[in-house]
C-alpha cells in the first residue's frame, strides 16, 4: 500500500513525466529506435541551417572584398608615354650635364639639366628676381611627355652639377648639388626648392664627383665630402648632408706627387672600412676615412671601421696606402656599386688596368696609349662580368671602338670609324638575354658606293648575338642648313624593366633642344650595316632587335 501510494503521489506531482515513463516502459525496441532516429534528425537539421548560414556569410564577405578591390580601391594607372618628343629652349645655351632621376615620384625616370638663359623658358621667366644675367636655370622635365616639372634660377656662373646623391635616405630630401658662383646649393629633385645654400669653402674649387659618406654626426643622414687638389696637399672638406654646414676643419692629406684634377672615389672593403681613393700624378693612393674624419673633428670618426690589411700597407710618413704606383693615372672608373667592394678600371699612362676584389689586386692589364675618353661598360658575353667599351685613337683623326672582356681583358669586338665631328660617348642597356644592346655615335666606312656627308654623325646599335651587323640611323639632329652639336647623351630605362630610350641634349643657332627617342623606334627607320659576310637578311636582323626585352642593371 505504501509503494502504491508513493507512485500515485509522484504521478500527481509530475503527471507528464510519470505518463512518459509509462509510455516508454510500454514501447517495443523498434519503437525506441524510431524515436532516437527522429531526435538525431532534428539535431542534424539544426546543424544544416548553421552551415548554410556560414556559407552565405562567407560568400557575402568574398563578394564584398572583390567589390572593394574592383571599384572602391583604384587600380594603378600605367603612365602614358610619348615614344618621341622634343623640347626647345630659345635664346639659351647649355652645359655638358644630363641627369636621369624620378623627379615627380611616378616611378618613371625624368630628366634634369642646366641652361644658361637670357630670359627663361617659353612658359616661365625670372624677371625681377635680381640675379645677374645670363641666368643659370636648373630644369626638370617629365620623361613621359617632356612637360616641364619645375625650373629653378641660380646665380651664374655654373662650375659643376651632380645629381643622384643617394636618394631621400642619404640626402634628407635633396638629391642635386650644384656649385655656382661662390655657392653650394642643394635642390630637392621633386620640386626644385632650395634645401640649403652655403658659401663654398675657401680655397681651390672642388672637383667632381662629390663623395658620399656614411652618417658621421649621428643625425641619420649621410654626409658629403669635397676633394680639392693642391700641392703639396689635397684638401678635404666634410659637409653635413642635412644642413650643408662644414663639420670641423678642412683636412690636408699628405701628397705623393702632384694632385690630379680627375675623379676621387670612396671604396668600401669587405670588413666595412671606408677608404678615400685619391688620384695622383704618381698613381692611385688611399687614406682611411676614419683618419680624415678624426682630423676634421675629434670624435667624428666614432663608428667608422679600420681594415687591418689596408692599414698595414699605409706609408707612415704620409698616411697613404698605395693602390697603383706604376705610373700616372688619367681616369678612375668604378664598375659596380660604391656600397660594396667593386672593381676599378684605371686609364694609366700607357695601359688600361682593372683592379678588383676587396684588396684591389690587379686582375688584368692592356697596353694602350690612345684612350680618347672615359671608358663605359656593358655585357657583351654572358659571364655576368661587365665588359669594357673603349674608344682609341686610330690615327689621322679616325677612331677605333673596341669591346674588351671584363674578366680577362681579351678583345671581344672592334670597329674602325672615319674622322668626323665630336660625337657622344657610347652607352648600353641590359636585356633579359643577359647581354646588352650597345649604342655609339660616329661614322663608319660606307658600304658599297654610298657617299657620306662631311661632318656627319650617325648612331649605331650593336646586338652581341649578331656581331657581324649594325643598325645605322642617319643623323636626326641635322637641320637643313645647320648641324647641331650634341652636348650630352644618355641611354636608360624609363621604368623598371621596360621602355628603353635615349635622351639627347643638343645646341644650335636656334637654342637648346632636348630630345627623347624610344630605342625600338630607331629599329624601324635604321639601315642594316654589314661589317662582314653574313647569311642574315635585313628582316631577320631587325626582328632580333624588335624582340628584345630589357632588364635593370
Amino acid at each position: 500500500m505504501e509503494n502504491s501510494t508513493a507512485t500515485q503521489t509522484s504521478t500527481e506531482v509530475e503527471p507528464l513525466k510519470g505518463g512518459a515513463d509509462k509510455v516508454e516502459a510500454g514501447l517495443t525496441a523498434s519503437q525506441m529506435d524510431l524515436k532516437t532516429s527522429c531526435r538525431e534528425g532534428l539535431t542534424f537539421a539544426k546543424l544544416s541551417h548553421w552551415r548554410t548560414a556560414i556559407f552565405f556569410f562567407s560568400l557575402f564577405l568574398c563578394l564584398t572584398i572583390v567589390f572593394a578591390f574592383s571599384f572602391v580601391i583604384p587600380c594603378p594607372v600605367r603612365p602614358q608615354y610619348l615614344s618621341t618628343w622634343n623640347m626647345t629652349f630659345y635664346q639659351a645655351s647649355t652645359y655638358d650635364f644630363l641627369a636621369i632621376e624620378d623627379a615627380n615620384k611616378d616611378k618613371v625616370m625624368d630628366v634634369v639639366f642646366v641652361l644658361k638663359e637670357a630670359g627663361g623658358s617659353q612658359n616661365n621667366t625670372f624677371a625681377g628676381e635680381g640675379l645677374p644675367r645670363p641666368w643659370v636655370v636648373v630644369v626638370a622635365v617629365a620623361g613621359t611627355d617632356g612637360e616641364t616639372l619645375w625650373e629653378r634660377q641660380l646665380a651664374p656662373e655654373l662650375h659643376w652639377a651632380q645629381c643622384g646623391l643617394g636618394g631621400e635616405k642619404q640626402s634628407a630630401g635633396w638629391d642635386c648639388l650644384l656649385f655656382h658662383s661662390d655657392w653650394l646649393t642643394a635642390l630637392d629633385k621633386t620640386n626644385g626648392e632650395v634645401v640649403w645654400k652655403r658659401p663654398h669653402p675657401p680655397g681651390p674649387n672642388s672637383t667632381l664627383p662629390v663623395l658620399l659618406l656614411p652618417d658621421l654626426d649621428g643625425d641619420g643622414v649621410g654626409e658629403v665630402a669635397l676633394v680639392c687638389p693642391g700641392s703639396p696637399q689635397t684638401q678635404v672638406w666634410i659637409l653635413s648632408g642635412r644642413t650643408g654646414e662644414q663639420l670641423g676643419a678642412s683636412v690636408g692629406v699628405a701628397s705623393v706627387g702632384v694632385a690630379s684634377t680627375g675623379h676621387h672615389l670612396l671604396h668600401t672593403t669587405d670588413e666595412g672600412a671606408h677608404l678615400v681613393l685619391l688620384q695622383r700624378e704618381a698613381g692611385l693612393y688611399g687614406v682611411g676615412l676614419w683618419r680624415v674624419a678624426g682630423q676634421a673633428r675629434k670624435g667624428l670618426e666614432a663608428g667608422l671601421k679600420k681594415d687591418r690589411h689596408w692599414e698595414s700597407r699605409a706609408n707612415h710618413t704620409f698616411d697613404l696606402m698605395p693602390v697603383y704606383t706604376q705610373g700616372s693615372v688619367r681616369e678612375v672608373v668604378r664598375t659596380g656599386s660604391p656600397q660594396k667592394p667593386s672593381s676599378l678600371l684605371l686609364v694609366a699612362g700607357g695601359e688600361l688596368v682593372l683592379l678588383g676584389g676587396d684588396k684591389l689586386q690587379r686582375l688584368w692589364g692592356l697596353n694602350t696609349s690612345g684612350v680618347l675618353r672615359t671608358p663605359s661598360f656593358g655585357h657583351f658575353d654572358k659571364d655576368g662580368v661587365p665588359d669594357v667599351v673603349v674608344e682609341e685613337d686610330g690615327g689621322n683623326g679616325s677612331r677605333r671602338l673596341v669591346v674588351l672582356s671584363g674578366a680577362s681583358g681579351a678583345l671581344l669586338w672592334e670597329v674602325s670609324m672615319l674622322p668626323g665631328p665630336e660625337c657622344p660617348p657610347p652607352a648600353s642597356v641590359l636585356t633579359l638575354n643577359s647581354v646588352s644592346v650597345f649604342m655609339f655615335w660616329g661614322l663608319l666606312p660606307p658600304a658599297g658606293n654610298r657617299s657620306v656627308a662631311p661632318g656627319d654623325c650617325r648612331s649605331y646599335m650593336l646586338h652581341p648575338l649578331h656581331p657581324s651587323v649594325l643598325l645605322e640611323t642617319s643623323n636626326i639632329m641635322k637641320t637643313p642648313n645647320v648641324m647641331e652639336h650634341i652636348l650630352a647623351f644618355r641611354a636608360t630605362l624609363l621604368e623598371r624593366g621596360r621602355h628603353a630610350c635615349y635622351f639627347l641634349l643638343t645646341e644650335g643657332v636656334d637654342g637648346v633642344m632636348l630630345r627623347k627617342r624610344k630605342l625600338k623606334d630607331d629599329v624601324v627607320i635604321s639601315r642594316v650595316h654589314r661589317l662582314s659576310v653574313t647569311t642574315e637578311n635585313d628582316d631577320m636582323v631587325k626582328q632580333a632587335f624588335s624582340r628584345l626585352r630589357f632588364s635593370d642593371e
